[in-house]
């Protein structure tokens, strides 16, 4: 099991490496082909790890299947590890879709430099591994002493798509955050950019040691992430409480983010009916850890891919919806664009 921990690990951690040191490794402005081109790759990646999902499931390679999911207590076939990954994938890309709102706000309020944004969301999503790898760890524990937090995080996400479903598509200024405000209190902060770099020294400050704006936006990024992480996290565990399962499609579900705000940095505010798309989802997957003894007995063995067929059906028609119709009238997402 420790082989396939550091396999994985390394996996993800050369797949980072060829992205930033190789192909973007000067810094530049993204276009919309190279992000199409680079969504393309990874959401293709993340797919086609349930492949190895379902293989290694089936075989149980490296002990994987060889113990019952905490969810429901059954031993995970290859049909049915893949399809929980891919239905955990598919829940953790789309949720990723109102992070893009807020990343969209952050660039727009801290006045980041186009050709800085791919270097911050790199970093930004690095940590966001991190963040979420001990979440999950502790998560897991947790439903493994205490099954009963399983219908918990089932509550959760019903006030979750509740919050989707009435709430306002707002949001607040983050130079106003308090992890901003905490930052400007205890540490210096430079007044401008600095390229790439997130310290500077300043000679007309004697010297002394600065944040640059871009470090500034990038602990907002990560904070922002671990709110987000609060709300998307449970989603996964009322579906599978599998380590690995769990782990791999946060992770192939985050790596594609960057990537997908650079190809839909123009078209967010268009995806208006999405936003009920992904509160009928947590719902239903809210509500599934409620009388999930009843819907298997109702649906049968082919349960988890029924449940993935609903996932993916109910976007895509959140989709078609918001190309069909007109976004309401409010104020535009990204908010005013000023200096930091």
């Amino acid at each position: 099991m420790i082989l396939l921990w550091s396999g994985f690990v390394a996996l993800i951690l050369l797949l980072l490496a060829l992205d930033l040191g190789v192909f973007h490794r000067g810094a530049h402005p993204v276009g919309f082909r190279e992000a199409a081109r680079w969504s393309a790759v990874w959401l293709g990646l993340g797919a086609s790890f349930s492949v190895f999902v379902w293989f290694a499931y089936e075989g149980q390679w490296f002990g994987l299947g060889s113990r019952p999911d905490p969810v429901d207590g059954v031993a995970l076939t290859g049909m049915a590890a893949a399809s929980k990954y891919l239905t955990g994938w598919l829940i953790e890309q789309s949720l990723s879709v109102d992070n893009l709102f807020v990343i969209a706000v952050i660039f727009s309020s801290f006045a980041v430099p186009a050709a800085n944004q791919h270097r911050l969301l790199f970093w930004g999503i690095l940590g966001a591994i991190v963040l979420r790898g001990a979440m999950i760890g502790v998560g897991i524990q947790l439903i493994q002493m205490f099954h009963w937090l399983l219908f918990v995080f089932g509550g959760i996400l019903v006030l979750t798509a509740l919050k989707l479903l009435f709430s306002k598509d707002s949001h607040s200024d983050p130079t106003l955050s308090w992890s901003v405000r905490l930052i400007k209190r205890f540490i210096p902060v430079s007044d401008r950019y600095h390229g790439n770099r997130f310290l500077i020294r300043l000679p007309e400050k004697g010297g002394a040691l600065h944040l640059t704006p871009l470090a500034v936006a990038l602990v907002t990024v990560e904070t922002t992430d671990v709110v987000f992480a609060v709300d998307s996290i449970p989603a996964i565990f009322t579906i599978t409480a599998d380590p690995f399962l769990v782990f791999s499609s946060n992770i192939f579900a985050i790596l594609g983010l960057r990537s997908l705000f650079f190809l839909l940095a123009g078209l967010l505010d268009r995806f208006h009916a999405l936003r009920y798309s992904l509160a009928t989802i947590l719902l239903l997957i809210g509500c599934k850890m409620f009388f999930a003894d009843w819907l298997k007995a109702a649906i049968g063995a082919h349960f988890n891919l029924v449940l993935l067929g609903v996932v993916a059906s109910l976007l895509g028609c959140g989709v078609v919806a918001s190309l069909l119709t007109r976004p309401p009238k409010h104020q535009s997402t990204y908010g005013p664009t000023h200096p930091y």
